[in-house]
């Protein structure tokens, strides 16, 4: 059921083969009429079956899209169409006999039966070839989307790296450790050992789509531990996550993207203590800091909370809910069952 042009070409054609079909079969019992007039009685009904389909398939792909529901749409797409195949056949046949040609009556039920199932058959051929078609196009479909969106997230985690582990982490975190070395020998050799932490979990989780939560958790608590250093009490992480929801999924490095944004559009000072709570709700991780921007910002390529938002699309349907008040700022990004 092609939706061109063409398509009136492959009506005639069945129209014609319908018609010479009855002639065969009913040979010597429906009346002799002119041959062309059959064709065109043929051909009108077919391109009435034909159009209604097609009116049918386009109502189907919005209620029961292949995308979404391909088992649904088979079985509803089928039977709809048989059923309005043989209703129109039926209501044609009979507005055929009583307004153009009056059938004789002892063949008029041997010739309408004969013609919805015939109708009927060739029906099903036709739609048979169009669903099969349709969900063997929307699988193809389905793969190559399926690809883009891995190489777009693999594309977007390496973009993670580039931009959210750049060269002033680890600047900063050499710095702080060169200061160390002279103050306090023993927290020099802890920094590094959390420092080291943090470099191997983006070894290890550079090519993961998703990682549990409770090893994210595991990631940003050195990861934290090093920005403590770095601020002393002047920032504060408060970490609340129940343990029945640490086997939860995540795209890695999306806590510490959040924590990376908040850290570097806030102020932070002993007057301006920076307070960042991380904790569940429902099937969400909750992210919450106090509002103290910045008065001059460092520069951005705002890539961040879109960056998380981009990964999570290939994921799932839910959103990444960003809410900022006047005091609070938060953002809510969902957890995933592992499949």
């Amino acid at each position: 059921m092609r939706k061109n042009k063409i398509r009136f070409v492959y009506m005639i054609v069945v129209g014609i083969i319908i018609s010479k079909l009855l002639d065969t079969i009913m040979v010597g019992v429906q009346q002799v009429h002119n041959q062309f007039f059959d064709f065109f009685i043929s051909i009108a009904i077919t391109i009435l079956v034909w159009e209604g389909n097609l009116r049918i398939d386009t109502w189907l792909n919005q209620k029961f899209p292949w995308e979404k529901s391909p088992g649904k749409r088979i079985l509803v797409h089928l039977p709809s169409g048989i059923i309005f195949s043989a209703f129109v056949i039926y209501l044609s046949m009979l507005a055929f006999n009583k307004y153009v040609c009056p059938m004789p009556p002892a063949t008029k039920d041997a010739f309408m039966l004969t013609a919805i199932i015939l109708g009927v058959l060739v029906s099903i051929i036709i739609l048979t070839i169009e669903i099969g078609a349709q969900f063997f196009g929307n699988w193809k479909r389905s793969l190559i989307e399926i690809e883009k969106y891995k190489a777009e997230n693999l594309q977007a985690q390496l973009q993670n790296l580039k931009n959210q582990l750049n060269p002033h982490f680890l600047f900063n975190n050499l710095s702080v450790l060169s200061s160390l070395v002279y103050i306090d020998q023993d927290k020099a050799v802890d920094f590094i050992n959390q420092l080291s932490k943090v470099y191997r979990y983006l070894l290890d989780n550079r090519d993961n789509e998703l990682v549990a939560l409770e090893t994210e958790l595991t990631f940003i608590q050195s990861y934290t531990y090093l920005i403590k250093i770095r601020f002393d009490k002047n920032i504060i992480f408060n970490i609340d996550v129940p343990k029945e929801k640490t086997h939860l999924m995540l795209p890695p490095l999306s806590l510490q993207m959040l924590i990376e944004n908040v850290i570097k559009h806030n102020e932070i000072s002993n007057e301006s203590p920076l307070n960042v709570h991380i904790k569940t709700s429902g099937d969400m991780l909750e992210i919450t800091n106090n509002l103290q921007l910045r008065t001059t910002t460092e520069p951005s390529s705002k890539t961040g909370l879109q960056n998380i938002k981009d990964r999570y699309k290939f994921f799932t349907e839910k959103n990444v809910e960003v809410i900022s008040t006047d005091k609070l700022f938060t953002v809510k990004i969902p957890l995933l069952i592992s499949k």
